[in-house]
This record gives structure tokens, sequence and C-alpha cells, in this order.
């Protein structure tokens, strides 16, 4: 491998601000340098199986060791690494030392791991085309949904004759109709209770690179599951922490415990009757600028923040136009608003149009008078699917037939573009001529909540006409700092000093600083203006400088883009855009689904995943949705790899290729750069 220079993470001095939840310091006295070496020496050759190595040996960092932590790189003997989750596989050098947990967030100096989320100028959005099975996968997988659904109603007629004691909640009982349907629960009874152990697996912990699962047995087939008391630390390619801000430890986590000591963990009202705190105004103007719009209003809950605004902004008279797989919360919102509903082919430019120019021919129906108002809604990036809107031919369509665009951020902000703006940021648009931007806390900023962002004339509507300011209870302070943390991390502080060299891009940037204290604007995307932090909030030099978001942002845009592409020359069937941090894997068969699940989190290095099925997609387009973070290293990404490749051969899952066009995986390992640069 060759040598490269250190990231900036590796080589941070950690916050000083101590934590209130921290243990107790012991006063043992700090050991001599020959015996801190001779300890580290010891714990690497004992996680590599190895002889100690006579000169200067890496520093291996454990699960346990950060600055704000009691516990120090002596007392790694102690780890259990059998997993090979709690220690690095790459150790550093004796320069390097590492802020973060390497559990939470891995451990990954090395630069050519790096690559930068940006669409190429004038190259055009590659096509959605879903690949298609042979022929026997599809008529298994049918016939597998027959079996399942014929034994069921069987079942179901014997049962309520043999036992109709198991089955009173579904027949008319002293004068009560039953609450749920005999029909509409035997999905749930006959084919998801099959498979309930790959669903609300309980966890314990920071949902991070890895997470702790709390073991459990069923000795009823799926009726019920019982806590054995064992708990199982795995690799966690399944939760939404895109840029790796799910951490118990660090600048963030910090800021949120001040915050808890400031305003204590809730407001206790709804945004217009009480529930306004310092930090909501400060938030909401953080985000304007992070999305490059002139306003915002944030919500306490991202499927809510679809389904209460959308009904403010249409009701009856106009037309909303959605893609075919756009999310419940926005098919919700839409029936609410009362407002009629057309779909189109997804990601079809062709096909929008064409439903464009049927409906504002035709009008509204029976009466035929103009809509008042066309409002069409796309995600940035497609939560199943893992593509991207065509938003330059959206964009281009928008000039043409004056609609007006709602774009759904809620997987793409923090996730894509150089800056990680969005979708907008990733195809180097204005994101002015997005007439409304909605997004989510929840995956890129290791928060929760939601928000939507336009012009302010908007958004002062939205406030009053919208549910979530009257109904809603408004967000946490500690949820709004974390927010807050995280999303100047990802842009920087613009700190008022003169610039540290003669660099054009240091000039640039104070420059811009400068015009920003004179009352002028800066250009978007640019750093965080101070005025809009909390007095109180401090955070480390590398994520005030944003240079450890630019690193978690290249490093999300590298695993991405390998693991879609390694996955690609394995032979498998995957959907999506390579920069999404979304990869779906075409399992097909129901009963793939389980198999996939429990041998992944059966392996020596266990992998928890998430298996997706109908209804949340097609009948015969089961799947497992992989979900990448910039806290996953390299050789988190190979091992993903490594347990795909042996079990789509178990379970026969590759036919995206043929055996000639396969690569090995020792190539797709190899040669993971050259994947990632494609």
């Amino acid at each position: 491998m060759p040598a490269s220079s250190p990231s900036p993470m590796a080589l941070n001095i950690a916050s000083p601000v101590p934590s209130m939840f921290s243990k107790r310091k012991s006063h043992v006295p700090p050991p001599s340098a020959a015996s801190y070496l001779s300890a580290l020496s010891q714990a690497d050759a004992r996680a590599r199986n190895s002889r100690t190595p006579a000169a200067t040996p890496p520093l291996s960092t454990s699960s346990s060791v950060t600055s704000s932590s009691e516990d120090t790189v002596l007392h790694e003997y102690e780890i259990d690494n059998t997993d090979g989750l709690s220690l690095p596989a790459r150790p550093p050098t004796s320069e390097q030392f590492f802020t973060t947990v390497h559990t939470e967030f891995g451990h990954c100096a090395h630069q050519e791991y790096r690559v930068e989320s940006k669409h190429t100028p004038g190259e055009p959005l590659p096509e959605n085309i879903e690949q298609d099975p042979p022929y026997y996968i599809l008529l298994s997988t049918y016939i597998s949904y027959l079996i399942l659904i014929v034994v069921g109603h069987i079942r179901d007629f014997v049962g309520k004759r043999i036992n109709p004691k198991y089955y009173t909640h579904l027949v008319p009982r002293n004068g009560y109709a039953p609450l749920n349907s005999d029909f509409d629960s035997f999905y749930t009874r006959r084919l998801k209770k099959r498979m309930d152990e790959c669903f609300s697996q309980p966890v314990t912990g920071v949902a991070g690179r890895t997470i702790v699962l709390l073991d459990r047995i069923s000795p009823d087939y799926n009726h019920t599951h019982i806590l054995t008391g064992t708990r199982t630390r795995a690799l966690n390619i399944s939760s939404y922490n895109y840029l790796g801000f799910a951490q118990a430890r660090g600048g963030c986590a910090d800021a949120v415990e001040e915050s808890i000591r400031r305003y204590g963990v809730s407001t206790c009202g709804a945004r217009l009757q009480g529930g306004s705190v310092d930090l909501h105004a400060a938030a909401e103007a953080l985000v304007a600028q992070f999305v490059g719009m002139e306003d915002s209003l944030i919500s306490s809950m991202g499927f809510a923040t679809n389904s209460a605004i959308i009904p403010a902004l249409v009701g009856k008279g106009c037309l909303v136009i959605s893609d075919e797989l756009n999310h419940a919360s926005i098919r919700f919102g839409a029936r609410l608003s009362g407002a009629n509903v057309r779909v189109f082919k997804h990601n079809d430019m062709e096909s929008l149009e064409a439903l464009l120019r049927e409906v504002i021919s035709q009008g509204q129906p029976k009466t035929h008078r103009p809509w008042k108002k066309i409002l069409l809604i796309v995600e940035g990036l497609f939560s199943m699917e893992g593509t991207l809107c065509n938003l330059p031919g959206l964009l281009r369509l928008k000039e043409r037939y004056k609609f007006y665009l709602y774009v759904d951020e809620a997987h793409s902000i923090g996730a894509l573009g150089p800056h990680g703006r969005g979708v907008a940021d990733y195809f180097a648009v204005n994101p002015r001529g997005i007439d409304i931007l909605m997004g989510t806390f929840t995956k890129s900023f290791g928060a929760a909540g939601g928000y939507i962002a336009g012009n302010k004339t908007l958004i002062d509507h939205l406030r009053v006409h919208g549910h979530l300011g009257t109904y809603a209870e408004s967000m946490t302070p500690p949820v709004l700092t974390q927010i807050i943390a995280s999303m100047a991390s990802i842009m920087g502080i613009a700190m008022p000093n003169t610039p540290l060299d003669n660099s054009p891009a240091a000039i640039m940037q104070y420059q811009q600083q400068q015009l920003e204290l004179r009352g002028v604007k800066p250009v978007h995307p640019g750093p965080a203006p101070p005025s809009t932090l909390p007095h109180w909030l401090t955070l480390p030099t590398p994520l005030a400088s944003g240079t450890e978001g630019k690193e978690r942002l290249r490093r999300l845009a590298f695993n991405s883009r390998y693991l879609h592409r390694g996955l690609k020359k394995l032979g498998f069937i995957t959907y999506g855009h390579h920069s999404s941090p979304i990869v779906p894997l075409l399992l097909f068969n129901p009963g793939k689904m389980c198999m996939f699940h429990r041998m992944m989190k059966d392996r020596q290095t266990p992998i928890i995943v998430v298996v997706v099925a109908y209804p949340a997609t097609p009948l015969v387009t089961s799947r497992v949705r992989f979900c990448v973070s910039a806290a996953h290293t390299k050789e988190d990404i190979d091992t993903v790899l490594k347990a795909c490749d042996e079990i789509g051969d178990v379970l026969d899952l590759k036919h995206g290729l043929s055996q000639k066009e396969r690569w090995s995986i020792e190539r797709v390992i190899e040669n993971a750069v050259e994947l990632a640069s494609l």
C-alpha cells in the first residue's frame, strides 16, 4: 500500500470539555514511556496473533480510547477482538492519534480512500435500468408466495374450527366488530411473522460503525421473543448514519451535554404556544444558510414534515404530480390536502412531460378550469431504490411549464455534493431554482426531525397555516444542539481572523468573512456565520474549521462507490446511483431474506442488515438495503463484500453478470480505489 498523508481526523486533539457522564477518574500515576510502548506492542501482537515487533510499535486504539475517557491504550488486552470490530485492522502509527471511538467511528487515515461526491458537468445522469433475474428465479418467487398464501388460508380455515380461542380477535364478539380485519391481518400473521427475526431487532448503545444486539430466541415460531441476556456486537450496515455523527463522545456530544445543563431536555410546548427558544431561531437560520434558502421551518418529526406541510401548500382545485416511488409521507400528505394527484413513471422525464401537457391542456376534471397551482414532488435520493432525481431535467421542465417544485432531501441532504448540501450541490445548480426544499436531520446529522426551506413569505405562511406550529411538540434543546453542532461541523465556522497563509483558498475565505462582517451576504455554499450559532457553543478546532466535515463527506463518497461497484463486479443485481449511500441488493425470493439476514449475523464478524419486502417494494423485488456510513473503514466494506460473495454463492444471488464477466473478491478488494474513482 503506498504511503499517504494522514487524515486530519487522525491528528486532531480531542475536545477538552469534561463530560457530565464520564466516570470518576482513578488516581493511578501515569506509566513510564517504556512501559507504555511495551503495553501497546503487546496489545497489537495479541490482536494480530503475531510476534511483538522489535521496532517502534504502531499504536492500536481500542473502542474505549478517547481523551475524555478514563480508559487508556494499556487496557487493550481486556478487549475481546475475536469479531475483529473492537480494534482497527490497520493500527495507526506512533505519530497518529485518533479522537474518535473505533466502534463508533472507524479509524482510517489513508487519503487514497477519499472521493469527492459530485456530478461531472455535461455528463448525462445514468438511466435507472432494472435488471431482471432469470425466469426460474421469478417463477420460484411467485410459487413461494403462492405456497405461503394457500397454506396460510388452510391453517386459518382449520384453526378457526379446532382452536377458535386463537382467532377471537378476528371475529365479531359480544356485539363488537373486530378491530383487526381477518383479511387485512392475513399478510402480517401468515407471511411477515415467519420472518420476524429480521425485523425489530432490539439493540443497545450507539448506532455507529458497530451496534450491540440483544440476543433473543423464539420458542413459538416468532409469536413471542425472549431475550437470552447475552449481547453481540455487529458491524452496522443498517442504520441511517451517513456522516457518522451518531457518536456518544466528541465535540457534538459535548455540546449536547452543555445544552442539557442550560435548557433541560424539553421545551414542553408547541412552537406557537410557548415552546420556542432561541435555539429554534438559531437552528432555522443555520439550516437556511446551509441549504441556500431565505428561511426555514423545523419540525420535530420527519414524516410529519411532509404529511403536515403539503396540506398547507395545496388544496381543492390544485394538482399534485408525484413520482411513483415517492415516500409514504408524501403520499399521505397529498391525500390529506384534498388536491388531485397524478403519478408519473419513476425519474422518467418523457413520461413527466407527457403528463404535464395532458393536465395543463385538460385542466380540472369535469369543469376543465385551469388548476389553481401545480406542485411537482420528488425525492432527491429515493430511499428504497438508491436513485437520484434528474434535477437538471426537472428544472428545464419547470422553466417551460411553470409548476412549483418540491424536493424531499431526507436522504440526500448532508450525504451528497462536495459540500454536503444535497442534490442541488451534487449537480452544481442554484438551490433557489427549487421552490421548496424538505429534509430530515435523522440521516446525516445524528439527530431527529425535519425542515422545510424556501422564501421567507412562504415560510411565514407555513408557520401559521401548517399544523406543526400549533399542534406538534417543538424540537427539544438537545436535538437542536446536535443539529447545530453537526451542521456547523460540515460547513465550518467563519472566523473573523487574518488568513493563516497566503494561499488563494485562505485569502478567499478571509475576504468572504470580511464581507459578512460588513453585512454582505456570503456566497452559497459557505461557512456558518458565527452570528447564527449560540454564544456558548464551542467546537474543537477540526470541527469548527470544517476539515473533519469534509473528510467525512469524502469518506462517505468512497465507501458508497466502492460497495456499489464492488457488488456489481461480483455479479449481484443492485439498484441505484453509484454515489448513493443506499445500496439495494436484490434477493427476490422471500425465503432468502431470512437466510441472508441470519447468515450475515452468524458470521465470525457479525453484520446486521435490513431486509425489505412487500408492500414497501414490489412483490418480487425483495431486497437487502445497505446503508453506508462515513464511519465505516475500507476494511469494513471489504468485510461486507466478502460476506456477500460467500452468501451469494450459497443462495444463488449472482444474476447480474455472467460467470466470465464477474470479478473475484480478491480482485475487487485489490482494485478498490480504481472502482471508487470510475
